[in-house]
């Protein structure tokens, strides 16, 4: 199985950038997915989640900026951004608990390679 993450760009505080992680091999999006992100220097942190059932999770900082959703005929994951800041940039990664159908254990088996956001202010 892979996942293969897209969308990133530059911006400007403010805008809005709509990320994409498509999955093959497995129907991923049927279970648990989820965006990540890492800024240099940084540790990986836990931005949105979303279970089998549409149950989703966020950070703190993200919430009510960031939407995440999904597309079980086309087993992708999305998630828009709005109202983007300058501390929201870094390298975002779509990640699956597969098969897991809820997030709480958060075993993150499955990893994209990462799409750059940058964010200037």
């Amino acid at each position: 199985g892979q996942l293969v993450d897209s969308g990133g760009d530059s911006v400007q505080a403010g805008g809005s950038l709509r990320l994409s992680c498509v999955g093959s091999g497995y129907p991923y999006t049927k279970y648990c997915m989820g965006w990540f992100r890492q800024a240099p220097g940084k540790e990986r942190e836990e931005v949105a989640t979303i279970d089998r059932d549409g149950t989703t999770t966020y950070l703190d900082s993200v919430k009510g900026r960031f939407t995440i959703t999904k597309d079980n005929m086309k087993n992708t994951l999305y998630l828009q951004m709005n109202s983007l800041k300058s501390e929201d940039t870094a390298m975002y990664y779509c990640s699956a608990d597969y098969p897991s159908t809820y997030c709480a254990l958060g075993n993150w088996n499955f990893w994209g390679q990462g799409t750059q956001v940058t964010v200037s202010s």
